[in-house]
């Protein structure tokens, strides 16, 4: 599914336009990528919680010609099913 799919299925179950339902994702969106910018994690009971990771300075290879390079550290976003999620689709 992607966004377009996502946004009619949203109009479709909120019995919205599908207008309203894009500003909405578009705003959901907008205040996840904030909060894990500012160091906070987001948590939707039931669905999961949003939150960045650190990711250590690595050795990497150039695929192309095999040359050990260092991968820079950063932060990386995450997503942990939360566990009704889990069950619903199981």
């Amino acid at each position: 599914m992607n966004k377009t799919e996502l946004i009619d299925e949203i109009s479709e179950l909120a019995d919205v336009p599908k207008a309203v339902a894009a500003r909405v994702l578009d705003a959901a969106i907008a205040t996840v990528t904030t909060a894990l910018k500012n160091g906070e994690s987001v948590t939707l009971v039931g669905f999961g919680t949003f939150c960045v990771s650190s990711r250590a300075e690595r050795d990497g290879r150039n695929p192309r010609t095999g040359e050990v390079i260092t991968v820079a550290a950063a932060n990386v976003p995450r997503f942990k099913a939360g566990k009704s999620l889990k069950e619903a689709i199981n």
